[in-house]
């Protein structure tokens, strides 16, 4: 075991603050990752305030994480010393599984171990994340990282970029479609970098007009008002998936209206409510789909870095120094950033 610097919130109501972790020493398939940038998922402010409940403390947030290769065990042969690679949501499953034998070790059927607030697979110790100077993570669980690429604004793509990525590549998302992203934030922006990417006609969907021209710099063909009901008349029946990104509670049933038949909406948002209930009608007539998806496994994660490398995508962010990141809590409560924090970990000692 060695020891680093970490920063930690000890209580759901404490700050984060600084704090000092074990990490394990590098085992033969084992890699060891100087962590150079950590992205800020709302995921980590609901987590350390335990909004969702069954919070472990003291939690080291963290799972958009990007570093230099430190050191590898003797069986690793995706990553050498010098690297660099990106750790995301998870760092453990079961292997064993059928989703785990289809590289799908997201939906591990024993659960997958999450990079923090989880404990070790067979053990008590928790795992801890990447607002800290250091992480060793299995192989398996690490994706290899262009040095060619803006590494701190690569790191948001370990979350907010693969959760967009795989279902818009299981749903097999494709030039000429009708796309559109609903919510322009964290994983909104990414939706329509990746659809436009892909070929489709990507149309935003939002709740706000001042977003529309934002949507357009980003890659948006046209831009819908959802308030503005002869709007959503004009597009009823048009679309061919719908990536729903909205994290509150809200009503789908107008959105499932836009789809073609034989069409899918796919929600993102882990905390949304449907409110109201979505009618039977909405699905019935048209024959259409409303699914969930979560984040991709490990080989697509790693596709989806290749690709964002082939077509130069990466996230848009606000650099912070470590000392920020209590500020950048709150201005997330606000939605004030877009389209999401880094801490630069560089400034530890700042």
């Amino acid at each position: 075991m060695f020891t680093v610097r970490a920063y930690a919130a000890q209580s759901p109501t404490s700050p984060i603050a600084p704090f000092a972790i074990e990490r394990r020493e590098p085992g033969e398939k084992d890699v060891h990752i100087e962590i150079l940038y950590s992205g800020i998922c709302h995921s980590d402010l609901h987590q350390a305030h335990d909004d969702w409940g069954g919070a472990l403390f003291p939690m080291v947030p963290g799972h958009e994480i990007v570093g230099r290769v430190k050191a590898v065990g003797s069986k690793v042969t995706k990553v050498k010393v010098g690297d660099f690679a990106g750790v995301g949501c998870m760092v453990d499953s079961c292997r064993e599984c059928s989703a785990c034998k289809e590289d799908l070790e997201q939906y591990c059927e024993r659960g997958a171990t999450w990079t923090y607030n989880s404990k070790e697979r067979n053990s008590d110790r928790l795992t801890f994340g990447g607002y800290s100077e250091a992480i060793v993570v299995e192989e398996r669980f690490v994706v290899s990282i262009p040095a060619s690429m803006d590494l701190k604004a690569v790191a948001p793509l370990l979350c907010a970029g693969i959760t967009t990525y795989s279902p818009l590549r299981h749903w097999k998302v494709s030039p000429g479609q009708k796309v559109g992203v609903i919510g322009l934030g964290g994983l909104g922006h990414m939706g329509i970098k990746f659809a436009k990417a892909m070929g489709a006609h990507v149309v935003m969907i939002t709740t706000s007009p001042e977003k529309g021209k934002d949507a357009t710099r980003l890659g948006a063909d046209e831009v819908l008002l959802s308030k503005d009901a002869d709007a959503m008349a004009k597009h009823a029946l048009s679309f061919d998936f719908l990536l729903n990104t909205i994290p509150v509670s809200h009503d789908v049933n107008p959105y499932l209206n836009l789809l073609r038949r034989d069409a899918t909406m796919v929600m993102v948002g882990v905390i949304t409510e449907l409110d109201p209930p979505v009618m039977g009608a909405s699905l019935i007539f048209g024959r259409k789909h409303l699914t969930g998806s979560g984040i991709g496994g490990m080989a697509e994660t790693q596709e989806m870095i290749d690709f964002c490398a082939e077509k130069g995508i990466v996230s848009d962010i606000e650099m912070i120094a470590m000392k920020q990141v209590n500020e950048a809590y709150e201005r997330l409560v606000k939605n004030d950033v877009k389209y999401r924090f880094v801490i630069d970990m560089a400034t530890m000692d700042a």
